[in-house]
């Protein structure tokens, strides 16, 4: 039988200052690095870049679309109703689309990780995770997408 975290009494071996702490998977034992945390999502960022390998790329440009799951602590803003206590992520989306429409690069694992180092400089975010879509990728056979996703922690 498994009890909520609201149920617990304080016990010496598990004071009233660990309740609230993430558990495990199963609710017990010590806190989990796979604790589920707090996250800010932007989805299908739009820009135009000249970013590939091929010289056409770099001279006509080409549509890249960028996701962003950032991972933050969002009590301060959940609890106050501050926007001084999340990211401002109008002000995310424009530095991510000013990343895309920026110095070309070769690859987009370059151009995520650009996107996601411009992610770690907001306050209080801990990890990013970037994908860049390609859409129109110089790929002779037909295909939906092509992609690339990393993540990246504050060290």
């Amino acid at each position: 039988m498994t009890s909520a975290a609201n149920d617990l009494e304080p016990t010496a071996d598990w004071p009233a200052s660990d309740l609230s702490t993430p558990r495990g998977p199963s609710g017990d034992g010590p806190p989990s690095s796979l604790a589920p945390r707090d996250r800010v999502v932007l989805t299908g960022l739009r820009a135009r870049g000249r970013h590939g390998v091929y010289d056409f790329e770099r001279e006509q440009g080409q549509d890249f679309v960028v996701d962003v799951v950032l991972s933050l602590d969002l009590a301060p803003a959940s609890t106050t109703d501050d926007l001084r206590g999340t990211v401002d992520y109008g002000v995310l989306a424009e530095a991510v689309v000013a990343d895309v429409e920026g110095e070309p690069l070769n690859l987009i694992e370059a151009l995520a990780e650009r996107v996601a180092r411009t992610c770690l400089r907001q306050p209080g975010v801990d990890e990013v995770e970037v994908t860049v879509h390609k859409p129109q990728a110089p790929i002779s056979v037909a295909f939906a997408d092509v992609a690339v996703t990393l993540r990246r922690s504050r060290a």
